[in-house]
C-alpha cells in the first residue's frame, strides 16, 4: 500500500472514530458528572419523551433516561430519571414529580418539588410521588363550555334588549312612554315592587358571572392552593359537633400538613395515616374534621381556607383507607382566637365519636379547645357561635 493510500485510510478511520464519539457523547447527558436515578409513575405522560429536561426548583438538574410502558392494563407508566448528585440534598421522600409544559404549547418537561426538612433522603432507584399532568384538551373543553354559556347569555340579552326597544314589558314601556313613567311615579308601592324584582335579577346575574369565573378564570387560583372546585368545599359540612366526648382524636398544626399559610395543598399526607388506620380498623358513629386559622388575615378568605383544608384532608382519608365515608364530615371554623404561636397557621383535628352518635342539628358551630400537635387524647369541646365578620 502506498504512503498516500495509508494516509487516506488513517484520515477516514479518524473521522469515523470522531463521528462515533460525537453520537455517543450526544446521547449521554451528564457523562462526566456523578448522577443517581429516581423513578415516578403516571397514568398518562402527556407527550413526555426520552431525553426530556428534568427541573428541580426551575433549574435544569437532569434528564429523562427512559419511559417504560406497563406490562398489563391497570398499571402505570414508569418514568426513569437521571439526576445530578447535587440535587440529593433537596429532593426528599415527600418530593413530588409533575409533568409541565413550557408556555402554552411548548415541550413537556418533568418538574420535581423540594422536599421537606426532616424528611428522609431518597436513594438511588427510589420511586417518588407524582401528580397527574394538566391536559390541554381538558382545558379546551372547559373553555368551550364557558363560551357556549356566554353565547347563550348574549342571545338572551339581545332578545331582552329588542323587547325593550319595541316597548314590550314594564321596562320597555318605561323607556318608550313618558306618560306611563309619570303615572308610575305616582304609584310608589308598585314602583317599589318593580325595583325589588330588578334587584333580584341583578343578583342572579352576578351569581352566574361568579360561577363562570370560578369555573375557568379562577381555576388556577384554587389549584395553586390545593383544591379546584370551590363549590364542593361544603359538600360534607355539618353545622357543629355532636354532644359527648370523642372516642379518639388526632390533632395537627397547619404548618405540619400544608405548604404555606394560605394553602390547602397537602405536603405531609403520611402524618394523617394514623387517623385513617383508626377509622378503617374501628367502629365509629361519626367523625368530624375540624379546621381553624389564627386571627390574622381576611375573615372571609380564612373561612374558605378552613373549608378547603377540611375537604382535602377528607379526600385523602377516603381515597387511601376503606371505611364508610358517609360518616366522615367537615367543619371549617375560619378565624378562631386563642391559637398558640406554634399553631399560628391554624389547626386541624380529626374527632372520632363512638357508635350511636347522632348527627348534630344545632346551627351554632363549636370551637375546639387548644390543639396540641400530634396529640391523640380526647378533645375538650366547647359549643359557642362562630365569629361573624
Amino acid at each position: 500500500m502506498s504512503r498516500v493510500a495509508r494516509l487516506g485510510a488513517f484520515i477516514v478511520v479518524a473521522l469515523a472514530v470522531l463521528a462515533a464519539g460525537v453520537f455517543i457523547i450526544g446521547s449521554k447527558n451528564y457523562l462526566f458528572s456523578s448522577t443517581y436515578r429516581l423513578k415516578a409513575q403516571f397514568d398518562n405522560v402527556a407527550g413526555l419523551t426520552n431525553g426530556a429536561d428534568v427541573q428541580v426548583g426551575g433549574v435544569h438538574s437532569g434528564t429523562v433516561h427512559s419511559i417504560d410502558l406497563p406490562h398489563k392494563p391497570g398499571e402505570k407508566v414508569t418514568v426513569v430519571m437521571d439526576l445530578d448528585k447535587s440535587t440529593h440534598e433537596i429532593i426528599k421522600q415527600d418530593s413530588v414529580a409533575s409533568i409541565e409544559t413550557e408556555g402554552v404549547l411548548g415541550n413537556q418537561f418533568l418538574a420535581i418539588s423540594f422536599g421537606s426538612a426532616g424528611q428522609a433522603d431518597v436513594k438511588d432507584g427510589d420511586v417518588i410521588e407524582s401528580e397527574p399532568p394538566l391536559l390541554m384538551a381538558d382545558m379546551l373543553k372547559k373553555a368551550n363550555g364557558m363560551l357556549d354559556s356566554s353565547q347563550q347569555a348574549t342571545l338572551h340579552l339581545n332578545s331582552v334588549s329588542a323587547k325593550i326597544d319595541s316597548g314590550q314589558g314594564t321596562v320597555g314601556a318605561l323607556v318608550n312612554d313618558k306618560q306611563l313613567y309619570n303615572n308610575l311615579e305616582q304609584s310608589t308601592a308598585a314602583m317599589h315592587d318593580t325595583m325589588l324584582q330588578a334587584q333580584v335579577g341583578v343578583t342572579d346575574f352576578q351569581e352566574n358571572m361568579e360561577a363562570l369565573k370560578h369555573n375557568f378564570l379562577l381555576s388556577g387560583y384554587f389549584r395553586k392552593r390545593g383544591y379546584e372546585d370551590s363549590a364542593s368545599l361544603t359538600a360534607n359540612k355539618i353545622s357543629g359537633l355532636p354532644p359527648g366526648t370523642p372516642l379518639k382524636s388526632f390533632t395537627y398544626t397547619a404548618k405540619q400538613l400544608f405548604d404555606t399559610r394560605d394553602s390547602a395543598k397537602l405536603k405531609d399526607q403520611k402524618s394523617l395515616n394514623a387517623g385513617g388506620e383508626f377509622l378503617a380498623g374501628n367502629q365509629f358513629g361519626l367523625a368530624v374534621i375540624v379546621v381553624s386559622t389564627g386571627m390574622e388575615g381576611d375573615a372571609q378568605k380564612n373561612q374558605v381556607l378552613t373549608e378547603a383544608r377540611a375537604m382535602v384532608v377528607r379526600e385523602y382519608l377516603v381515597d387511601n383507607f376503606g371505611f364508610d365515608d358517609s360518616h366522615l364530615k367537615t367543619l371549617g371554623l375560619g378565624k378562631q382566637a386563642g391559637a398558640s404561636q406554634e399553631a399560628d397557621w391554624g389547626s386541624i383535628q380529626i374527632l372520632i365519636f363512638p357508635a350511636g352518635t347522632e348527627m348534630p342539628v344545632n346551627r351554632q358551630a363549636p370551637v375546639v379547645g387548644s390543639p396540641v400537635a400530634n396529640s391523640d387524647s380526647p378533645a375538650q369541646v366547647t359549643s359557642v357561635a362562630v365569629e361573624k365578620q
